[in-house]
């Protein structure tokens, strides 16, 4: 295994998350190179090497991955399984290390991996797994829960301009959430640690909290009533379980209330009890901090 990792090639590397981590690669010295699809228009860094490849062609992915040391994805939704011919074309070039899009709900619990929308992950896992024992290349998975700085934003965790907040199964459960450059930090120190992160599953939080208190946090920020919604965790898990049977599902429906069962339900193991935030060098928010950011999005 190569003692440093010098090149990164990130697929995906738009999007939520993408922009996060490509961020914090070059903060972090390392030399990047994002894949991007033919006909793609979105405009990165002039210190980023760009290179179109075809994700159905694995001489493609094999001929722009070589030379990398590290293959990181962000490919999410339709794409996850895209990952399978890149995993292949990394294993060919020579790749050491590949970060899988994961960066959510902790797969790793039995619970969690049985819900159908991570399913596509688990199969990624599995042969990263196979491959890793072989030798052909190494892993590291990292899980961080929702990203708490977007869930903010676009008011899924808790919606500061209109002041609501759903509290599943009444809010009572710890959660961990992580910011979106949190997460690009974590790849980063897990690049620059090979050894101590090979074939190891990850874990960080910038918060750990409940629903609950989440809502009187939001409440003091606003320094006004907030109207809470109760939700029931296992209704949403049944909605979405009748939205699969349909013949056109709506993805708004059954993939939101899977998420939010992964992480607000019992026994998924969203709250990271135990994670690697002192290694990967994540610090957490204080309460002030997280009054500051719904402050932000109350404008």
């Amino acid at each position: 295994m190569t003692s440093t990792i010098k090149n990164v090639a990130v697929a995906g590397a738009t999007g939520n998350l993408g922009p996060a981590i490509l961020d914090q690669l070059l903060k972090g010295g390392f030399k990047v190179t994002v894949l991007t699809r033919q006909g793609s228009t979105h405009k990165f860094p002039d210190n980023v090497d760009v290179k179109v490849v075809d994700y159905d062609s694995l001489d493609s992915l094999t001929d722009a991955l070589e030379r990398q040391d590290a293959v990181v994805s962000t490919l999410a939704g339709a794409a996850l399984t895209t990952q399978l011919p890149l995993i292949q074309a990394a294993i060919k070039a020579g790749v050491e290390r590949f970060i899988p899009s994961e960066f959510g709900s902790d797969t790793s619990n039995t619970k969690a991996a049985q819900l159908p929308v991570f399913k596509d992950k688990v199969v990624v896992q599995d042969v990263l797994k196979k491959e890793a024992a072989a030798g052909h290349l190494t892993y590291t998975i990292i899980n961080n829960g929702p990203f708490f700085d977007w869930g903010l934003a676009v008011g899924w965790l808790a919606n500061a301009k209109e002041k609501t907040i759903s509290l599943h199964d009444g809010g009572n459960r710890t959660f961990s959430a992580t910011t979106l450059p949190a997460v690009g930090q974590a790849v980063v120190s897990v690049l620059k640690h090979p050894k101590e992160t090979k074939n190891k599953v990850v874990r960080i939080q910038s918060v750990a909290l409940t629903l609950k208190k989440l809502s009187e946090i939001a409440q003091r920020a606003t320094g006004t009533p907030w109207q809470e919604q109760v939700v029931s965790v296992d209704d949403q898990i049944s909605e979405a379980f009748a939205e699969l049977q349909k013949e056109n599902p709506d993805p708004n429906v059954f993939i939101i209330n899977f998420i939010n069962a992964s992480i607000f339900g019992d026994g998924y193991g969203s709250h990271f009890k135990t994670n690697d935030n002192e290694f990967l060098g994540i610090k957490e928010l204080s309460e002030a901090d997280i009054e500051s950011l719904i402050k932000a999005h109350a404008q």
